[in-house]
């Protein structure tokens, strides 16, 4: 039998996986999440920087640190310094300070590119999750699992959150560029 709900999980968590990466992407004003893609190499494994010390935003163009270990402060620097936000940490102890600057306009546009290139596969990757339950139907069509009018019925549900998905990730990639075009 057919489970469209497997379908509709996948593309949820496509969603999310495309919000998660919205919100990592750097804009005008801090935002401790800019953070959650870097992975620090410590301990013999890649770590996440929320899991070596507190993250916080005490003002709108600041991100502060508190390194728990002293040892990791430079390999948190290094990975920050290594990724591709543009951002340089100032060391202070155990604190790593990281002042967010202003977005120059062409940066702005270059973000707005990355933004719509990311919806973009996130779509493809919605669709992708559409033909793969369509196919699967017609297996359970040519199988005589299922009868046509079933099939024509699962077909247009999952055509149905197609289309609602589709236009959610819409609505954040516009969302999120006047997020960054917003000064």
């Amino acid at each position: 039998m057919f489970d469209q709900n497997i379908y509709k999980s996948k593309m949820i968590k496509t969603i999310d996986v495309f919000s998660k990466e919205l919100n990592s992407l750097r804009t005008g004003r801090a935002n401790s999440s800019m953070l959650d893609l870097i992975k620090v190499d410590v301990y013999g494994q890649k770590l996440p920087i929320n899991q070596l010390g507190t993250v916080t935003t005490p003002e709108p163009r600041m991100i502060n640190i508190q390194v728990w270990d002293l040892n990791n402060v430079s390999l948190v620097d290094s990975a920050i310094k290594k990724s591709e936000l543009g951002l340089n940490p100032q060391i202070d102890g155990q604190l790593v300070r990281l002042p967010i600057p202003d977005l120059s306009e062409e940066r702005r546009f270059e973000m707005k590119k990355i933004v719509k290139s990311t919806g973009e596969k996130c779509k493809i990757s919605i669709r992708n999750i559409r033909r793969e339950a369509n196919d699967e139907l017609k297996k359970l069509l040519k199988s005589k699992e299922i009868s046509e009018d079933e099939e024509n019925k699962y077909e247009k549900i999952i055509q149905d959150y197609t289309d609602n998905n589709i236009k959610v990730i819409e609505e954040k990639v516009i969302n999120k560029e006047k997020e960054i075009m917003t000064i």
